[in-house]
């Protein structure tokens, strides 16, 4: 099974490093991996003068999976915006077809404290949201920065979804919560929006297909005040790309950290780029205090996932809980009580639970 690693900048080499470390630990599902690195984002724009290099995009295309770490730095701020590192995973996501952005918000009892929320507010939480990863007004055109008639500068973007894009996405949404507590909520603003109100219908038709899944629908500003007020109504959410781009950061902070929060982006074979959802930090880099386990638990998806290995998965979630329960925490989610360590101390604590 062929794995394209791809670091990136700021914490990412670290934090990678550290979900590499714990892949080739687990003995007869690591042996079985193939990892190659290449350059992406900053590093592949100081590499070969493109975020995205040939040679990095061929390895992508080439693999099963991609590990991804993250990109960006100040040092890239003034680029052209064709070459910034954000590119490089807009790019990637659009050369691999990766519709489907799945992202888990989970609390662990050990964190419930850490949680800007009441405990018995959260204390359970366990979220998927489905993003729409390839379309809406992040990609629609037209879009630019033109002059009005009066001599004044006027920003616009277009939203844009089409029946297939929605379908698609819907079907993914379903089928999740198939695997789930069988309930799904799609997320729209379809009282104000053509783009929603069409996503409404199309998500309404593909519910027929699956009589066994209760289907709600919210308006994403109601979503957004009921992640705060009662986070654990929700089960699966599908919503489109904006959208949810926005509320899974938003579910992010009610487990105590983004840097606890893994993402897999998906095919329609069910290949996968997978990464934590926080940035580069570069504030952070090389000072051995960022959170690798989001990364960790990017892993274990990409093996749930993408690879078929359920059980090696279910090894890597159960080593972050143990490791969780014996007091180990980065700075960011470190509390009076618990024991602090670094990124690479963390890493190993994970293979050390692997048992």
């Amino acid at each position: 099974m062929k794995i394209a690693v791809l670091p990136g900048d700021g914490i990412g080499p670290e934090i990678v490093a550290q979900a590499v470390k714990v892949l080739r630990a687990l003995g007869g599902a690591g042996a079985q991996l193939e990892l190659s690195e290449a350059p992406v984002g900053g590093a592949g724009y100081d590499a070969a003068g493109d975020p995205l290099p040939d040679a990095t995009l061929a390895l992508a295309r080439a693999a099963d999976a991609v590990l991804f770490g993250s990109v960006g730095g100040w040092q890239y701020d003034q680029l052209p915006r064709a070459k910034r590192p954000e590119q490089a995973l807009l790019r990637l996501r659009k050369e691999l077809g990766l519709f489907a952005n799945l992202r888990p918000a989970i609390l662990y009892p050990e964190l419930a404290s850490a949680s800007t929320l009441r405990p018995e507010v959260v204390s359970g939480m366990d979220i998927l949201i489905l993003r729409e990863l390839t379309g809406d007004i992040y990609f629609g055109q037209p879009r630019g920065v033109r002059t009005t008639a009066g001599g004044e500068r006027e920003g616009y973007d277009t939203m844009r979804y089409t029946e297939t894009e929605i379908r698609r996405i819907a079907h993914a949404g379903f089928r999740a919560a198939r695997r789930r507590a069988r309930r799904l909520c799609s997320v729209d603003k379809a009282n104000v929006l053509e783009t929603s109100q069409l996503w409404r219908e199309v998500v309404t038709a593909v519910g027929s297909e699956y009589p066994d899944v209760e289907l709600s629908h919210m308006y994403v500003d109601n979503a957004a005040m009921q992640l705060l007020r009662a986070p654990k109504q929700f089960d699966v959410i599908v919503t489109g790309n904006m959208f949810g781009d926005i509320l899974s950061d938003e579910a992010s902070m009610l487990t105590g950290s983004i840097g606890m929060l893994p993402s897999a982006s998906l095919d329609e074979r069910g290949k996968g780029l997978y990464e934590p959802i926080h940035g580069s930090a570069p504030d952070i880099a090389g000072k051995d205090v960022a959170n690798p386990l989001a990364t960790i638990l990017s892993a274990a998806m990409m093996l749930r996932y993408s690879l078929d290995q359920d059980v090696a998965a279910t090894r890597i979630e159960a080593a972050v809980r143990k490791v969780l329960g014996q007091g180990l925490r980065t700075a960011d989610i470190h509390s009076p009580g618990t024991t602090r360590v670094g990124t690479g101390a963390m890493g190993d604590a994970v293979v050390a639970a692997l048992g």
